[in-house]
């Protein structure tokens, strides 16, 4: 057997070493949220927009980093390339942890995107690269249950400190974790992937995708607020989209583009890779949906709201290794299909929440839709990627998580748009034919709560319909042979070898 099939043993040091990192960086993605109205009063910010830019801003910075991250995998040591993402993200936490004003917060928030962004790929193509196809499943899932159970539980988290302490505990608690991991890779992390020195850096692509990236980010994020007929939102809508398309055309033109496109060409990357953008939307407005009722119609604490949503990010924690051998077992087909008829279920049921829902109606119902969001990202972007040639993997990794990143963006607006309208629509319509005098403040809260929860219930109709159309997709994924691919790409490379001995 070809000795390139027969990869070394997994470094699992220095991938433990990596998951801490990781861990730290996703975990802070979602942990300022809920402790925005705190900071709002500690540092005197009068509007909440302003406040706002603490989460906007950090999404956007990793939206516009992430594209790149291909380049820096290909063009830089994994050793060197975590370190120094480390440094830069350790750097931006303190500088948040002891910022005497607005101005440095929100500059730290920055440091921190800049460090975290090429975390999470750096970490996926190093799994990649040490195990083999067939069992990249299981090495997958644990991967998953870093991605995403560290965002999922930083909400519960931010409540309680947020209640109980003072905000900056949520970056002085990263700070020593940050340390540690950087003390560790100093000390243990090796170099496992290929590297190609003469690659370079084309700028101008660079420039085209943080302006199209950037431009859809802002301009969605913003119209869930400002609405989209604001002349901003559409201003940069128009922009990001025209710089998206001419960045799209040069990928496909360069024999060595930024973000090479042409994994779009593998058709289970392909399918996959939309089905992954199709269940991001969905999920991504779930996590926005379901805060918003607990607190705005139930009258739910923070904190209380957090807890309620805990069972949901450890289910999905605990599901990602056992689905990552499920896979490796059975294919990503059934366990697809599996947990979007399991996901679907349960937004159907979502689509049913009162005015007076039970706690553990809300909880059950968000529980089922993690269990079931668990069953699918992690599987089916496995599954293309391991019909990807090992040198576009970065691409493949980087592409994915933009994807997502601006599908999650662009759905979670809409969606919260679609709860607007029909919230102010029902309340229009609650209030016909009754006298303003006549109402008193329970009565006027009742009107209210009953108007947001028709909006967030139509919502859940529509990511209903979301995860049908994933659902039907996910009937045309194939397990791809990885016993073949390997040996497809040991013959190329082999082919590769003897005409550069050739020439």
């Amino acid at each position: 057997m070809d000795s390139a099939l027969q990869p070394k043993k997994p470094p699992y040091l220095m991938i433990a070493i990596l998951f801490v990192g990781a861990f730290v960086s996703f975990l802070n993605n979602s942990l300022l949220n809920v402790a925005l109205p705190s900071i709002m009063v500690d540092l005197e910010i009068k509007d909440y927009s302003t406040v706002q830019w603490l989460s906007t801003g950090y999404m956007l910075v990793s939206g516009v980093l992430i594209p790149a991250s291909a380049f820096l995998l290909t063009r830089f040591s994994n050793r060197r390339l975590f370190i120094t993402s480390l440094v830069i993200f350790t750097l931006g936490t303190a500088l948040a942890a002891f910022a005497p004003n607005f101005g440095v917060l929100l500059a730290g928030r920055m440091v921190q995107a800049a460090g975290s962004s090429v975390m999470g790929p750096l970490l996926m193509n190093i799994m990649l690269v040490s195990f083999p196809r067939e069992k990249r499943g299981a090495a997958m899932g644990v991967f998953g249950l870093v991605m995403i159970t560290a965002p999922a539980i930083g909400p519960t988290l931010s409540g309680y400190i947020v209640e109980y302490y003072d905000w900056r505990l949520l970056f002085e608690m990263i700070l020593p974790l940050a340390v540690i991991s950087l003390v560790l890779a100093v000390w243990k992390l090796e170099n496992v992937m290929e590297q190609n020195k003469n690659a370079k850096l084309d700028y101008l692509s660079v420039v085209l995708s943080s302006i199209g990236f950037g431009g859809l980010l802002y301009g969605c994020s913003s119209a869930s607020s400002d609405g989209w007929s604001d002349s901003i939102v559409l201003t940069t809508l128009i922009v990001g989209g025209i710089a998206l398309i001419v960045f799209i055309v040069r990928q496909l033109k360069m024999e060595e583009p930024l973000l090479d496109l042409r994994v779009y060409k593998y058709p289970m990357f392909a399918l996959g890779s939309v089905i992954a953008i199709v269940n991001a939307v969905a999920m991504f407005s779930g996590m926005i949906l379901t805060p918003a009722y607990v607190q705005s119609v139930r009258g739910i604490s923070p904190l209380d709201s957090g807890l309620m949503m805990l069972p949901g990010a450890i289910i999905m924690g605990i599901m990602s290794p056992i689905t990552g051998k499920l896979f490796d077992k059975f294919g990503p087909r059934m366990l697809a299909v599996v947990g979007l008829l399991i996901t679907a279920g349960s937004t159907f049921m979502l689509t049913h929440l009162q005015v007076d829902s039970s706690h553990t109606y809300i909880i059950l119902s968000y529980t089922i839709r993690m269990l079931g969001m668990s069953m699918v990202m992690m599987p089916i972007m496995t599954n293309g990627l391991n019909q990807l040639p090992t040198r576009l993997n970065p691409h493949g990794t980087a592409v994915n998580n933009t994807a997502q990143q601006v599908s999650g963006s662009i759905g979670t607006a809409v969606l919260v748009t679609i709860m607007n309208s029909v919230t102010k629509t029902e309340a229009g319509n609650l209030m016909k034919g009754v006298d303003p005098t006549t109402l008193t403040e329970s009565s006027t809260a009742l009107l209210t709560q009953k108007a947001l929860l028709a909006g967030i219930q139509y919502s859940f109709y529509i990511a209903l319909a979301i995860n049908i159309v994933a659902l039907v997709l996910a009937l045309f994924v194939k397990r791809v042979d990885t016993r073949e691919e390997a040996v497809k790409q040991v013959e190329k490379e082999g082919a590769v070898q003897v005409k550069m001995e050739g020439a």
